[in-house]
């Protein structure tokens, strides 16, 4: 694995969706809520597919961003090269990386490459028609057994790097492509920018090994999604943080999350999905084992919406507000940026466990580095919980992280907790 970058340890990722995340829809207009985002404390920005969408096959009005008709083009919708880069300008100079989103598995029907590339950099049917992936119908499946094919992505990857910039790339359906390629393009981007960063839409064991700093953490996701509608229990959430501890390297980042673009569009807006508990799930994404947190387009204003995938379906101005929801994350965030114990990888504290009376609802942590100890009490259910615990060798006074309350934890804990309700305590 290479070296995280020194700002990803303690970073809160954003994912923005240009099209819905302004009434304009542009690079422009995004530029105008930058500042917005950083005073949040948003440190870096994954964007959403910025490239030219075919047109054979086009879903819907606009097309879906995973649809690319060349990987070195800007899509006119959001604006022009120069504003793109204006774009990245900008968020460097407020101290925001950037991330592209990279969909190395295939390209749209009608992508430059069909007609300017050998018919073997793509896999074809028995009458040499460019097959299509899964049933997106409106892509091309790359074939990776060309290693032509390799060098083209990455050439084309380099160039976003070297001409504008950019941080580092978030890879579409990374396990679908071999291992060995993710290998070969970060050891080449690496060349050009030592601290790149390279984030893998797959959970795979591999992905960590010279390829990788983080991966999404889809598994955890789904748990805490069935916590929240009644499916499952505590014991499955807190099993499988722990089966990853064991599972990857230590240093391995995994990114934590409420909603992302496919779970909302797929499977509706963060409040469908976690209803009465999405506070409590939202705080868990700051707290988990070596994870970084993302924060999806409309998040930060608790934008209640699932929106259009191939359509504009842009946050209303009217709706895009300081509220309760943004100085919410806001805390959170100062509170990631403050307590090494949340770092991300190596750097972080592992997450040990008070063990209380009601496991199969509550999980009571520490996570803990040097001077910074950081204390959870969660009720991750819907029920009043009767806590009784003892804290031993973490008592002490502490100040509660959101409200900036001084707290004395006694050394036994016996209190009703309300459902869904949570406490963080930093020393």
């Amino acid at each position: 694995m290479y070296k995280h970058p020194d700002w990803s340890y303690s970073a809160v990722l954003y994912e923005l969706n240009i099209r819905q995340f302004t009434s304009e829809g542009t690079f422009n207009a995004a530029i105008e809520r930058l500042p917005f985002l950083r005073s949040i404390g948003i440190d870096a920005i994954w964007l959403m597919p910025i490239y030219p969408i075919g047109l054979d096959g086009r879903k819907g009005s606009l097309g879906s961003y995973y649809s690319i008709s060349d990987y070195k083009g800007v899509n006119p919708e959001f604006g022009t090269a120069e504003d793109f880069r204006a774009f990245v300008s900008a968020a460097h100079a407020m101290g925001i990386k950037i991330l592209l989103d990279w969909v190395a598995n295939h390209t749209a029907r009608d992508a430059r490459w069909i007609s300017e590339r050998p018919a073997d950099w793509y896999e074809r049917d028995e009458q040499g028609v460019a097959k299509v992936p899964w049933d997106w119908t409106d892509t091309a499946k790359l074939n990776y057994a060309n290693h032509d094919v390799w060098l083209g992505e990455i050439d084309a990857m380099r160039y976003w790097v070297e001409e504008f910039g950019v941080d580092g790339f978030r890879c579409d359906m990374a396990m679908l492509v071999p291992i060995e390629f993710w290998q070969e393009a970060s050891e080449e981007l690496h060349k050009i920018k030592s601290d790149i960063f390279m984030l893998a839409e797959a959970e795979e064991d591999n992905l960590f090994d010279r390829a990788f700093n983080m991966s999404y953490q889809w598994n955890v996701h789904h748990i805490m999604v069935d916590i929240a509608k009644g499916a499952r229990r505590i014991w499955d959430l807190r099993n499988a943080i722990h089966s990853e501890r064991q599972r990857y390297p230590r240093e391995a980042m995994r990114m934590s999350f409420t909603s992302n673009h496919d779970e909302n569009s797929w499977s509706g807006s963060e409040q469908s999905r976690f209803g009465a508990s999405l506070e409590v799930m939202t705080a868990l994404t700051f707290l988990m084992p070596s994870t970084m947190p993302l924060i999806y387009t409309g998040q930060e204003v608790g934008y209640d919406h699932s929106f259009e995938f191939f359509e504009r379906d842009a946050i209303p101005a009217e709706v895009y507000r300081e509220n309760r929801t943004t100085e919410l994350y806001r805390r959170l965030i100062a509170l990631k940026h403050k307590e090494r114990a949340l770092d991300a990888g190596e750097r972080g504290g592992d997450m040990i466990e008070i063990d209380n009376n009601a496991k199969d609802c509550m999980i009571t942590l520490v996570r803990e580095v040097g001077d910074s100890r950081v204390v959870a009490i969660l009720n991750l259910s819907p029920y009043t919980i009767h806590a009784d615990f003892n804290t031993g060798i973490y008592a002490g006074t502490y100040r509660d992280a959101l409200s900036g309350e001084r707290v004395e934890l006694s050394e036994h804990v016996e209190r009703d907790i309300a459902p869904w309700h949570y406490q963080i305590l930093v020393r």
